[in-house]
C-alpha cells in the first residue's frame, strides 16, 4: 500500500529537445552572440559566446569522430570543474557518444575500475597527474585507445593534447563539413548520454545510466518553473562529475543564461565578489561555512559591532518567521528591519556579490536554522532534492511556495509517492535507464511501472511539498528498540555552532546516542583566538573550553529531542573529515559506515561500562 501521489506526469513544461546536442545547436541558433561561459585566467575573467562554445565543441566532437567514436560509446572525463569540462562533455554529446564522469580525486584503483567497467574508448584527462593514474593501470584498460590531456602535451602515441584533438577535428570538418549535423540527426532521446558512478560507502560504485531525455527533460522542467531567465548569471563551482553539477548545465543550455565556471573551492569568495552572480547552487556545507564565518567575524569584533549584528538577526528572524506564514513586516518591525538591512544584511549580501536573487541547495539535507538565517538576511535558499538515479532534479522549493525543512514540490512531469514503510518513490522522465551491467540491482529499485525506490524516508505536507526525514539505510534502532534519524540531529548540531565541521551520530544497537565531532579548520581557530585560546588545530580538539562550548550546544539541542535521541557522549577528532582521508565522498557526503568502522574503538569506549 502506498500514500497518495504528489506531482503530475501531465504537468506542462516546454517540449524537450531530442538530445543534449540538439539543445546546444538550438541555443547557438537562438542567442549566438550572448555570453555563454566565463572563466578565470591569469589575466582576469574571459568569456565565450554561445557561437564560440558551439564551434569549439564541434571541433572537439569532430576530432572524436576522426578517432573512430560511434553512437553511445563511452568517453571518460577526469577533470575538475572548469570550462574545458563543459566543452569536452558537449563534444561527446555532439559526436553521439556518452560521457563517463569521474571525479579527479578518485584514487587510481577506482579510476581503473570505472574506466574499465564503462568500456570507455577515449579519456579526457585534466593534467599529467590524471594521465599518470591511467599509465600506471594501462594494462587493465585495453579498450582505451587515446587519452586527451587538457593541460599538457601529447606523447606521439597513447596521449593526445587538447589542442591536437581540436586541430584534428577542424581538419575532419573541412573534409566532412556536415559530419556533426549528420550525427546529431541520428541521436535518439533514449540513447545513453551519461554514465555516473555513485560513490557508495561500501563495495564498488554502481554506474548509473542516464539517457539523453533525462537531461533534456531536466532543462525543460527547470525552464517551466520560471525562476531563472536569459539575463541571469550563474556562479558554478560544483563538481561537474556529480549529477547536481550536470543538471545546472542542462538548465544553462535550455534557458541560455551565462555561467561563470571556477571549481576552486578556496576561490569561491573571490569569484562571487568579481562575477556578482544572480544565483548559485551548492551543497549545504558551503552555506554552513558562510554562516559560521559571518557569525565568527561578528563575535571576533566584539563590542558595538557584535551587539548590532545580534540585534539585526533578532529582528531578521522575526521578519523571516512572518514571511514563512505569508506575511510581511509592518509598523515598527518594518522600520527596524530596514535599519538592520542597511547596517548588517546588505554587507552579507555584498560578500556574495550583491546581486543574488536565489541560492539553491541540494545533495544533502539543509538545516532549517541555516536556511532561516540566510532568509533573515534577504537571501532565500531554495532547497531541492534528487539522486543521481533521478538526474539530480526531482523536487524544488518555489519562491511562491517554500517551507524550510522541505525540499519543495516535484518538478513538472515528475511524480512522488510514499510507500507503506515511508520510503520515497519517484517516477518521471528523469529516472535512470538502470545500473550499468547490473540487471538484478536495477530490478531491486526500479519496478515495471517506472517507480524508482530512492532509499530515502519522507512525507508529503499539505502544500504538496516533500519532507525528507532520513536515509532508509541510515535509520538506526537503539538496543531499547527506539528508532533514531541521525542526519536530523547532525544537521541541527552543525547549525548550532560556528566551530563544528562534521558530525556523525552513532546509536545502532546501543543504549544511547553518541557523536563524533570534527572542528571546522577555518572558523575554529578564529573562534579560539577570540576566546583567548592559543594553539594549533590538534590542540583545540583537546581543549577544555572547546569541549565546554560543544557540551553547551549539545545540552541545548537535547532539550528539544526525545529522551532516546539525546546525545549523551561525544568525542572530538583530531582532524576534519576529507575525501583524501576517506571519510567523505567526492561530493562531500560523510561515509557513515566508513567513519564508524575507522573509529570503532573510540565509539566502543564511549559505551564501556554502560548498561
Amino acid at each position: 500500500m502506498t500514500m497518495p501521489i504528489t506531482g503530475s506526469a501531465a504537468a506542462t513544461y516546454p517540449r524537450p529537445a531530442r538530445s543534449v546536442a540538439r539543445m546546444l545547436t538550438d541555443r547557438v541558433e537562438a542567442t549566438p552572440r550572448r555570453e555563454a561561459l566565463r572563466f578565470p585566467t591569469e589575466h582576469g575573467w574571459e568569456s565565450l559566446s554561445w557561437d564560440q562554445v558551439g564551434q569549439q565543441s564541434f571541433d572537439l566532437a569532430a576530432g572524436l569522430l576522426a578517432l573512430g567514436l560511434t553512437s553511445e560509446q563511452r568517453v571518460a572525463l577526469i577533470c575538475s570543474t572548469r570550462y574545458e569540462w563543459i566543452l569536452a562533455d558537449l563534444a561527446v554529446m555532439c559526436a553521439g557518444g556518452a560521457t563517463t564522469a569521474v571525479y579527479p580525486s578518485t584514487e587510481q584503483g577506482d579510476v581503473a575500475y570505472i574506466v574499465g567497467d564503462s568500456g570507455s574508448r577515449f579519456i579526457f584527462a585534466e593534467d599529467n597527474t590524471q594521465v599518470g593514474k591511467l599509465r600506471a593501470t594501462r594494462e587493465k584498460l585495453p579498450a582505451v585507445e587515446k587519452v586527451i590531456v587538457i593541460d599538457g602535451d601529447g606523447d606521439g602515441d597513447w596521449v593526445l593534447s587538447w589542442r591536437d584533438l581540436a586541430r584534428l577535428g577542424a581538419e575532419y570538418l573541412r573534409a566532412h563539413p556536415s559530419a556533426i549535423d549528420g550525427v546529431i540527426a541520428t541521436i535518439e532521446p533514449d540513447h545513453q548520454a551519461t554514465l555516473i558512478y555513485t560513490s557508495g560507502t561500501t563495495g564498488r560504485p554502481k554506474g548509473v545510466e542516464l539517457a539523453q531525455s533525462c537531461w533534456t527533460y531536466e532543462g525543460a522542467c527547470i525552464d517551466a518553473v520560471e525562476i531563472l531567465t536569459l539575463d541571469d548569471v550563474q556562479f558554478l563551482w560544483l563538481p561537474l562529475s556529480h549529477s547536481f553539477g550536470k543538471v545546472l548545465l542542462a538548465a544553462m543550455l535550455q534557458i541560455g543564461f551565462a555561467t561563470a565556471v571556477d571549481g576552486r573551492v578556496d576561490k569561491i569568495a573571490d569569484g562571487l565578489a568579481e562575477v556578482k552572480p544572480t544565483f548559485m547552487a551548492g551543497a549545504p556545507r558551503i552555506f554552513e561555512k558562510v554562516r559560521a564565518r559571518v557569525i565568527q567575524t561578528a563575535v571576533g569584533e566584539g563590542g558595538a559591532k557584535a551587539a548590532i549584528a545580534n540585534w539585526a538577526f533578532a529582528v531578521g528572524l522575526q521578519v523571516s518567521r512572518r514571511r514563512q506564514k505569508g506575511l510581511e513586516p509592518v509598523g515598527l518591525l518594518k522600520v527596524q528591519y530596514a535599519v538592520a538591512d542597511r547596517l548588517v544584511f546588505k554587507k552579507i549580501r555584498g560578500r556574495l556579490g550583491g546581486n543574488i536573487r536565489y541560492l539553491v541547495s541540494g545533495s544533502a539535507a539543509l538545516s532549517g536554522e541555516v536556511a532561516e538565517w540566510f532568509e533573515a538576511a534577504g537571501l532565500l535558499i531554495l532547497e531541492g532534492y534528487g539522486l543521481t538515479e533521478t538526474s539530480a532534479g526531482t523536487c524544488l522549493n518555489r519562491p511562491h511556495n517554500w517551507a524550510f525543512g522541505t525540499v519543495g514540490e516535484p518538478l513538472p512531469g515528475s511524480e512522488i509517492r510514499i510507500a507503506a514503510d515511508g520510503e520515497i518513490q519517484v517516477r518521471g522522465p528523469g529516472v535512470m535507464r538502470g545500473y550499468h551491467r547490473m540487471p538484478d540491482q536495477t530490478a531491486a529499485v526500479l519496478d515495471a511501472d517506472g517507480w524508482f525506490s530512492t532509499g530515502d524516508v519522507g512525507e508529503i505536507d499539505d502544500g504538496g511539498r516533500v519532507r525528507i526525514t532520513d536515509r532508509k539505510k541510515d535509520l538506526v534502532k537503539t538496543s531499547g528498540g527506539k528508532y533514531i534519524a541521525p542526519s536530523v540531529i547532525e544537521a541541527r548540531l552543525k547549525a548550532s555552532s560556528p566551530i563544528v565541521g562534521h558530525v556523525v551520530v552513532h546509536a545502532d544497537k546501543r543504549n544511547f546516542a553518541s557523536a563524533l565531532i570534527t572542528l571546522d579548520p577555518d572558523t575554529a581557530p578564529e573562534w579560539a583566538e577570540s576566546e583567548g585560546i592559543s594553539g594549533d588545530y590538534v590542540s583545540l580538539t583537546d581543549n577544555a573550553q572547546v569541549r565546554a562550548h560543544l557540551q553547551g550546544r549539545i545540552d541545548e539541542l537535547n532539550k528539544s529531542l526525545n529522551r532516546w535521541e539525546t546525545v549523551k557522549q561525544f568525542r572530538i577528532l583530531d582532524h576534519d573529515f576529507t575525501v583524501e582521508t576517506g571519510e567523505l565522498t567526492p561530493s562531500q557526503k560523510v561515509k557513515r559506515r566508513v567513519v564508524e568502522n575507522m573509529y570503532s574503538e573510540l565509539l566502543d569506549g564511549m559505551y564501556a561500562g554502560s548498561k
